[in-house]
């Protein structure tokens, strides 16, 4: 069986490459069962994927369209014969995956001469028998990546490159493969990439001249064979290689374990391992060597077999281990122990695992002993962790007196402000981002920050009563709940701030007066107010825009990202390109402006009342008009109250059902009110849907009462409550709606859903709820006096005066 083989180097390469091009020029024909190369392919393709098909031969011609080609994908066909002229409409190839097809013979790739620009190629798993380069390989002086495999592997097979420097050769490597020491003397690469099939043990010569020869070396699809690998490890005396990677293994712990230390006692500077199966895990401590001059040991995606095995034992072996920088990434760890004995770990990463805030400590009894071997430390990274307490925290790090850079973004931290933080008193550079962290947090800061990073928390000011930061120079405040800028008592060097995708509406500039040092200001993103308070805020735009600024202070992102939420008419315009008169915010000036018309208007108003005789004119006309009232008003029948049995029918939003129970309604129905109140606790029909309810009890209402807020415009079922009614208005051709006001509730906040709400606020004058006790007895008297009508079969009962 043929391995899989992709490199990720050229991978990555590949999406360097496409992310500059537009998604037009990228053309995707693969898995169609085409039998050869489509002939109506756009002339701008500049990415063509043609794999999973049935091609078995390329023809000259077959991409005379499409000349910008740079990368071409023809793996998984059947490709048998490629014209050697196919390629010559292509002159800007720089990637090209010929992989897992029928290809017989390495010395007759002369397709390749048309082809000097690659960058990469991929000819694994092919049908070769020997690797013997052709000459035209030599002519490929740009390739980067090459990917080959075959039966057999000779010396002098790849003498045609031995002039091309290339970053990375990758071996696909099959069953029962054939090498020959030496081979790969005529190679000049930085890495070797070896990727074996199933269960295939590697060549004891072809490892012993990867080790001799590349600075890099990766094995890909190990299952077995590490017993052999660490004792060649262990006798050799020099090895050219710095960088060792493991990608896609299976291995049982003793061999994981003893190829490690096998490792520890060479010359080996880096050690990394990614997407492994680990088994056989101990039930007791592994030794580990006490001294290497090993430098990283990095594990990636680890998933474990096994069920019963000691985790101390597993993580005591690691943090053990003698090296500058241990890194555990995406790996199923709940905890790390405390190593035995001062280590000699600089940087430590365990990212996106599981860890909780007992990290680094151990119960002894009723008793949590803190971890006081890990004073070397200058870095620790817990990105991505199950973390919740910053106070334990600060606790688990109190003994590394050399950190200076702490990363604990995208936990579930927070801090109540109660109990005193105990940081290490070197740490310079704190990330808490994306953490659930409110205003108390400046309580629990090491003192001697200089960078820090709270973005994505829920800080919503930042108290004037802080611990004072005298070395912070840049604090990133993105994505919280800030509403105004902050002052810089307590950051007296403050040099850059962030603030975009808060809540500042109209930011105080003078506030940054206190802020003496900072040059660089972020506040981008937020919903900007756009009326007179804030000019002072977009003249220090446009100030830093011009580089006229008497602070120095740069606005980043300034104009594009900074827009105005709010009028309505300004919406989603630049700061800087709305118009905010001077007069609209100079009250002198708009006073002065207002008041000489106006008095100018009354003289001639006077002027023309007296000589016209207009006041007599007003008068009678006001007359007429009352007494119309009146008529009208006195037309109501009796007839066109049956059926009416409330006087009213009251909505409300549930947040508000509290007054509503405890004053509304007592003090319109019952002896101190006289009326009939339909609402929904009491009066909806239980097995009638609710809209069947609403439309029932406003026919049976004289009146429909609304109870306004901001939780009513929030509310669906108080919207349907006001359209039934605003239609019932219609029919009835009376003044059927009454509001209530409970809050102040602005125009703008009012979705424009609620079209209705609007048009009734402006016909009609609502009854305010007054905050002042001494005027709730003329609020009642007035809203009974609006609701107040004979009905039939309700009492009738005097209003309270």
């Amino acid at each position: 069986m043929r391995p899989v083989i992709a490199p990720w180097a050229a991978v990555l390469f590949l999406g360097l490459r496409l992310s500059a091009s537009s998604h037009d020029n990228i053309v995707d024909r693969s898995s169609q069962n085409l039998s050869s190369v489509p002939r109506d392919l756009p002339h701008t393709t500049e990415s063509l994927d043609l794999s999973c098909n049935r091609i078995q031969k390329l023809h000259r011609g077959d991409f005379k369209n499409t000349t910008l080609l740079r990368f071409l994908n023809i793996s998984w066909n059947s490709l048998e014969e490629i014209d050697p002229e196919t390629f010559l409409d292509t002159p800007l190839l720089e990637d090209l995956d010929l992989s897992h097809n029928r290809l017989k013979n390495l010395l007759d790739q002369r397709y390749l001469l048309h082809a000097d620009n690659l960058l990469v190629l991929n000819l694994a798993c092919n049908k070769f028998l020997t690797m013997t380069l052709g000459s035209e390989f030599s002519s490929l002086v740009k390739l980067e990546r090459l990917a080959l495999g075959a039966k057999n592997i000779s010396a002098g097979d790849f003498q045609n490159i031995a002039e091309v420097k290339l970053h990375t050769l990758t071996l696909s490597l099959e069953d029962d493969v054939g090498y020959e020491a030496g081979s790969l003397k005529d190679v000049h690469a930085q890495k070797l990439q070896i990727a074996l099939s199933s269960n295939q043990i590697i060549v004891h010569d072809l490892f012993s001249d990867a080790l001799s020869l590349f600075a890099e070396l990766e094995l890909i699809n190990l299952r077995k064979g590490y017993e052999d690998l660490s004792d060649q490890l262990r006798a050799r005396k020099e090895i050219h290689t710095s960088s060792l990677y493991l990608s896609n293994i299976s291995i049982k712990w003793p061999d994981l374990t003893h190829f490690v230390n096998a490792v520890l006692n060479t010359s080996l500077a880096h050690l990394y391992t990614a997407d492994v199966v680990l088994s056989d895990l101990p039930q007791r401590d592994t030794d580990v060597a006490t001294a290497s001059k090993l430098k990283s040991f990095t594990v990636r995606r680890v998933v474990v077999n096994s069920f019963f095995f000691s985790q101390e034992a597993v993580y005591d072996f690691f943090i053990n281990s003698p090296v500058d920088t241990l890194a555990i990434i995406d790996s199923p760890i709940i905890y790390m122990t405390c190593p035995k004995s001062q280590s000699r770990v600089l940087h430590l990463d365990f990212s996106y695992c599981s860890l909780s805030d007992s990290i680094f400590s151990r119960v002894v009894g009723q008793e949590t002993i803190e971890c006081e071997n890990l004073n070397n430390m200058r870095n620790l990274i817990l990105v991505g962790n199950n973390l919740k307490s910053l106070h334990l925290l600060s606790k688990r790090t109190q003994n590394m007196k050399s950190l200076r850079h702490l990363d604990l973004g995208l936990n579930s931290l927070v801090y109540d402000g109660l109990e005193n933080c105990s940081w290490p008193p070197n740490i310079i550079n704190m990330s808490l981002y994306s953490n659930g962290l409110t205003d108390s947090v400046f309580k629990c800061l090491p003192k001697g920050t200089e960078i820090l990073d709270l973005q994505n928390n829920q800080i919503s000011v930042i108290p004037s009563t802080i611990l004072k930061l005298e070395n912070l120079s840049s604090l990133n405040l993105n994505a919280n709940r800030l509403r105004d800028l902050p002052v810089c008592n307590g950051f007296p060097i403050l040099n850059e701030l962030f603030l975009k995708s808060n809540s500042l509406h109209t930011p105080s500039v003078n506030k940054l007066g206190s802020c003496s040092r900072l040059k660089t200001l972020d506040v981008s993103s937020n919903p900007f107010t756009c009326t007179c308070g804030l000019k002072s805020f977009i003249n220090l735009g446009i100030k830093s825009e011009n580089q006229e600024s008497d602070t120095g202070i740069e606005l980043l992102s300034w104009p594009s990202d900074y827009l105005c939420a709010y009028p309505e008419v300004n919406r989603n315009f630049t700061l800087n390109s709305i118009l905010i008169p001077e007069i609209s915010c100079n009250v002198g000036l708009l006073a002065a402006a207002i008041l000489c018309p106006t008095v100018a208007i009354i003289i001639l108003v006077m002027v023309m009342c007296h000589r016209l005789d207009i006041p007599w004119y007003i008068c009678m006309i006001w007359k007429w008009t009352r007494a119309k009232h009146r008529a009208r008003m006195r037309q109501v029948r009796p007839e066109d109250l049956v059926g009416i049995e409330f006087h009213a029918f009251v909505s409300y939003s549930q947040h508000d059902a509290d007054w509503v129970h405890n004053s509304l309604i007592p003090n319109l129905e019952g002896p101190s009110g006289g009326l009939r109140i339909c609402h929904h606790e009491k009066h909806f029909v239980p097995g009638k849907s609710i809209i069947e309810n609403i439309i029932t009890s406003v026919e049976k209402s004289r009146r429909s009462l609304f109870v306004l807020s901001a939780h009513f415009v929030k509310s669906e079922w108080c919207h349907y409550e006001l359209y039934f009614a605003s239609h019932q208005h219609l029919i009835q051709g009376s003044d059927s709606v009454v509001l209530v006001l409970l809050e102040p509730l602005p125009q703008y906040l009012i979705p424009s859903k609620y079209y209705q709400l609007k048009s009734i606020m402006n016909r009609h004058t609502y009854i305010e709820w007054p905050q002042d006790r001494a005027k709730h007895r003329l609020f009642w008297a007035n809203l009974r006096a609006a609701l107040q009508a004979d009905l039939p079969n309700a009492p009738v009962t005097e209003l309270e005066e």
